[in-house]
């Protein structure tokens, strides 16, 4: 038991210095690891026609996903006088519309995303 415990101790120190070790090699070296200033930064908000009609369809979206997470909740809670097999199945139900629901809204952001790159 004392050796278990000396090998363990041993390995997770030598564990810790190689972390230790690539940490400060990784703050050194100039390239992707390193932020540094010279670094442009992508500006999201564009001010063309375009960035209204982004903006709102995010706002729907955000909407949407609020409304769906809203509605989940409520159904996922038990009917009075419902079974608690028929709850379950009925979580198990909604779960799965769910997830296709979360899908879809995710789908139209995907989509908005690669409209807005594309018209750039």
């Amino acid at each position: 038991m004392k050796i278990v415990a000396k090998k363990v101790i041993i390995y997770s120190m030598l564990g810790l210095m190689q972390v230790g070790m690539f940490s400060s090699v990784a703050a050194a070296a100039p390239g992707p690891l390193h932020n540094s200033s010279s670094q442009q930064i992508v500006q999201l908000d564009r001010h063309d026609g375009h960035d209204n009609r982004d903006n709102d369809r995010r706002r729907q979206h955000d909407e949407r996903m609020r409304q769906e997470n809203e509605r989940h909740e409520r159904e996922m809670r038990r009917h009075p006088n419902e079974g608690r097999r028929a709850w379950r199945e009925r979580q198990e139900r909604e779960r799965d519309r769910h997830d296709r629901e979360l899908r879809e809204i995710g789908a139209l952001l995907l989509g908005i995303v690669i409209g807005s790159a594309s018209n750039d």
